[in-house]
């Protein structure tokens, strides 16, 4: 008899308001019973394909489907092939979606939209990496405002420009390149919905608020470095998580490594 294969899975619950818990699996051979949710079930499957019945209905997760599951409506899940599925999940509370978009979910679960799924994608990125908390709510919003038009078509209304809103936010961004700032404290500071201020900033500078942020940032450890302080030291000094979260984003940015930049002392970088 073959031995079983062991489910992988990986689960924690980030620092960002809505979300309940981020729960990576691969399961091969294990099937969901039915059952049910308080929180929504945002849901993409990277390899296989995930069949589950809702409200007596069968639906099934392609690769280019979101799958976007109601709270406290019974549901199971089993892999389609031999192989199982690997799937990541975002649990979501009700303060990003409400109880009034439940019926829609029901009746259209399957969510065939790329922008939708890329987004959801890098929404599983940011949520995995320390210190990147402004750019994982900033992503949130968006997918909840997407989301938000898939459930209420007709309520979906086109982005309005408002530069001076996001002028006040790019000032606040520059007071707190150091000390940083949530989403959520700058739309209680500036009294506007995360959607709008996110895409009020990205209209006025072609670029969302985070990138705003980190580009700021890295741009001040440049600085610093050049002056001879330490890649540990410039991390702390700018407000980056520790040295690894400065490192992924200069060498994004930079091309190399805070070492490298700070050794090349005016010469070529190899």
């Amino acid at each position: 008899m073959a031995a079983q294969r062991k489910a992988v899975v990986s689960a924690w619950r980030p620092r960002v308001p809505g979300v309940v818990e981020v729960f990576h699996a691969h399961f091969t051979e294990y099937a969901y019973p039915m059952h049910v949710h308080e929180a929504w079930t945002l849901l993409i499957v990277d390899d296989g394909a995930v069949r589950y019945d809702l409200d007596r209905h069968e639906h099934g997760t392609p690769h280019d489907t979101v799958s976007l599951l109601p709270p406290h409506v019974p549901h199971n899940g089993s892999p389609v092939t031999a192989d199982g599925f690997r799937k990541r999940v975002i649990y979501l509370d009700a303060s990003l979606l409400g109880e009034e978009l439940i019926g829609a979910a029901v009746d259209g679960p399957d969510l065939r939209d790329p922008v939708l799924r890329r987004r959801v994608g890098q929404l599983h990125g940011a949520l995995g990496r320390p210190g990147d908390e402004l750019e994982a709510e900033s992503r949130l919003t968006l997918v909840g405002d997407r989301l938000r038009a898939h459930l209420r078509p007709g309520a979906a209304a086109a982005p309005r420009r408002d530069p001076a809103l996001a002028r006040r936010l790019r000032e606040l961004l520059d007071e707190r390149v150091g000390q940083g700032l949530r989403l959520d404290e700058a739309t209680g500071l500036l009294h506007a919905h995360p959607a709008h201020l996110v895409r009020a900033f990205s209209s006025a500078y072609g670029i969302a608020p985070h990138q705003y942020l980190m580009s700021r940032r890295v741009e001040r450890a440049r600085r610093l470095l050049l002056a001879g302080r330490t890649p540990a030291d410039v991390a702390t000094a700018t407000g980056f998580y520790d040295q690894a979260h400065l490192t992924r984003h200069f060498k994004k940015l930079v091309g190399v490594t805070p070492g490298r930049y700070r050794g090349s002392g005016g010469r070529n970088i190899p």
